[in-house]
């Protein structure tokens, strides 16, 4: 690779850096937004949240011209069924997120995402048989005791937590089996929650329980303005994704649960007794090992890339999209 080519290739990778940060310093500053979107329901946001996001995803749509693919989309009933499963997970995340966050459970919601991977990790194993290294095994246990030292605390298992991580780590599994990008993905979801989501917004507006158009024209235009933020961090992420390595995409995801923990024990003010701080440090110690082992395998897949290419043979391509 030549000088110039060496240049282009790093200023790539600055941009979508640039734009991987982007995108989770707003997943991680959300619950500031939707905490403004009170007195609504968590129900009436989520719904809210499903119809003007596609109104925004149409409108992307629309101005790039990129429709072709729906087309093959819609004539696969297999691929409707698995976006189907996608969206109704999605919807519990989004939902159970709102819900966290407005109940006054920031903490929870920040330990949902931090465990989100080491439960990512198990799924593997169990649908895919996966075989996991010693460090993968030695996180996904940290977890486990994080969060049987949480449930001390708690008085009972963080249940919002769980249900975010759980919830969240299905939807990537399905996802695996969709193929579609970012955009195209919220895309189609939208379109599978468009109806239920209306009818729950109208009816709402005919027995008189919505807060939209009654509370102030300023929470109106927040509330539409909920499928911006769901869009527009997707975007950053989707143009981040192909200009990164995916080790870098796995560190950077930290960003967010980091902002909303900071969000939760600074800004909320919600409490952080000794037991809490045991157990958010041990899945912090899980992270961490987590994180240096996926960079040290990065790294040797990269030097094993570079030694097939520097001997001339041809190397097997191979992808971790699903």
């Amino acid at each position: 690779m030549n000088n110039s080519n060496t240049l282009k290739h790093v200023s790539e990778i600055n941009r979508g850096a640039l734009f991987g940060v982007g995108a989770y310093l707003l997943w991680g500053l959300v619950p500031l937004y939707w905490q403004l979107l009170v007195p609504s329901s968590s129900l009436e946001i989520l719904a809210h949240r499903m119809v003007w996001s596609l109104a925004v995803v149409l409108a992307i749509l629309l101005v790039r011209r990129h429709w072709r693919w729906m087309a093959e989309v819609v004539r696969s009933p297999r691929r409707l069924a698995l976006i189907a499963c996608a969206a109704f997970m999605i919807s519990i995340n989004w939902g159970l997120f709102i819900f966290t966050v407005n109940s006054g459970h920031t903490l929870q919601a920040a330990l949902g995402y931090f465990i989100n991977p080491l439960v990512s990790i198990a799924l593997g194993v169990l649908v895919f048989s996966e075989r996991l290294r010693r460090a993968q095994w030695a996180a996904v246990a940290l977890g486990v005791v994080a969060v049987v030292v949480l449930a001390f605390d708690y008085g009972q298992p963080p249940w919002l937590a769980l249900g975010m991580a759980f919830s969240f780590a299905a939807y990537g599994l399905v996802k695996k089996f969709v193929r579609l990008d970012g955009l195209e993905s919220l895309t189609m979801e939208t379109l599978v929650l468009f109806l239920p989501a209306l009818g729950y917004v109208l009816a709402l507006q005919f027995t008189g329980d919505a807060a939209f158009g009654h509370v102030s024209v300023a929470h109106t235009a927040l509330m539409v303005g909920s499928g911006l933020v769901t869009a527009v961090p997707l975007l950053l992420f989707g143009f981040a994704a192909f200009r990164i390595p995916l080790s870098m995409v796995g560190l950077l995801q930290f960003i967010a649960p980091v902002l909303q923990f900071l969000l939760g024990w600074l800004v909320f003010g919600e409490e952080m007794p000794a037991g809490r701080w045991i157990g958010f440090a041990i899945v912090w110690a899980a992270l961490v090992v987590f994180a240096v082992d996926m960079v040290r395998t990065t790294r040797r897949a990269s030097r094993g890339r570079a030694a097939v290419a520097a001997e001339g043979r041809p190397e097997r391509a191979a992808t971790g999209r699903g």
